[in-house]
């Protein structure tokens, strides 16, 4: 078997971490989600600790995909999760406003935990009432020179797009640190 890749899935609650796995992996999503006690909108299930789902790359190498919790009470797993991952997904529901303040204390996060390259994906980009790309952006500053990218979370093509947009980033930040000469 080749090498085995981590990328991580993360993001605000209901913001298509689980569909985004679901929607590019070769295996049936190993999924962790329960039932929701309480008001979470329409959404009556949750993830509570992780989903994986896994996608094999030509020459036997595997990306591993790791989604998070969305709901802070679980957010310890995001340190778990993260540990020797190549890089990782941020995803935003484009249609919520309040996601925005979320998204920007995972990314803060993320990045004093690592210093792994990232993009934003934002879901739900469809929708009538998203923001647009420009003050999404904006919300997220001080990263406004990051990579984001418009992703139905159930369409395997954007899901690729945006997972080819991160490998890229990783491809850069690795070869910007090898040695010349």
């Amino acid at each position: 078997m080749g090498e085995v890749f981590k990328i991580v899935v993360t993001g605000p609650f209901n913001s298509g971490k689980t569909t985004f796995i679901g929607a590019i992996s070769e295996i049936e999503v190993v999924s962790t989600e329960r039932m929701t006690r309480g008001s979470f909108g329409e959404k009556a299930r949750t993830t509570v600790a992780m989903d994986f789902g896994r996608i094999s790359l030509p020459h036997g190498s595997v990306i591993h995909m790791y989604g998070t919790p969305g709901q802070s009470r679980f957010d310890f797993m995001w340190e778990v999760l993260s540990e020797g991952m190549l890089g990782y997904v941020v995803l935003l529901d484009g249609s919520d406003s309040s996601t925005f303040e979320e998204g920007r204390r995972i990314i803060e996060t993320f990045t004093n935990m690592c210093g792994a390259p990232f993009v934003v994906g934002i879901t739900r980009a469809d929708k009538q009432e998203c923001i647009d790309m420009g003050s999404m952006r904006e919300k997220l500053t001080p990263w406004g020179d990051m990579e984001v990218l418009e992703c139905d979370a159930r369409r395997r093509e954007d899901v690729k797009s945006v997972l080819l947009s991160l490998l890229e980033l990783v491809m850069e930040r690795a070869e910007a640190a090898e040695p010349v000469g």
